[in-house]
């Protein structure tokens, strides 16, 4: 179960840089790991936006921003360029981080019920212990919320 002071699943993912992600890699620094539903879509695109436009000030805490959905390595190289993001996007096409963080849930849109992602977040101590999480994230102001719980936590 996923909870505060319980370690971090761990995960390694492509990335859209052509590289890979691994949260074992970035002990030492803080990771925000945001799940979101789908690239190019209007919630998640908002989101992306307001964490790149934040990236610099989560970079100067010694943050790092991670955002993760099951779309492909091509899908999230097309969603950087178009709205011109500075964070890492994750590709998670076989859900196996997403159902370790346990956002892959049943969802309901339109009377249609359906497994879908839960629009997550999880704030990853230096140790890899998560000290912060929102579940059903609402995208207005939230990277304003997870800044402003990193300085809590860092003082």
């Amino acid at each position: 179960m996923i909870e505060i002071g319980k370690k971090a699943p761990s995960f390694t993912l492509p990335t859209a840089e052509g590289s890979s992600i691994s949260l074992k890699d970035l002990k030492g620094k803080w990771v925000i790991v945001y799940f979101y539903p789908k690239d190019l879509t209007p919630g998640c695109t908002k989101q992306a936006i307001a964490f790149s436009q934040k990236a610099q000030e989560f970079e100067q805490r010694d943050a790092v921003v991670i955002g993760i959905s099951p779309d492909g390595v091509a899908s999230h190289e097309k969603f950087i360029k178009k709205h011109d993001l500075n964070i890492i996007l994750a590709a998670d096409e076989d859900r196996k981080a997403i159902e370790s963080y346990d956002v892959w849930q049943e969802k309901k849109m339109y009377g249609r019920t359906y497994m879908g992602v839960e629009r997550s977040t999880f704030l990853v101590d230096r140790d890899g212990i998560i000290k912060a999480l929102w579940r059903k994230v609402k995208v207005a102001n939230h990277e304003t919320s997870v800044l402003e719980t990193l300085d809590q936590l860092e003082n």
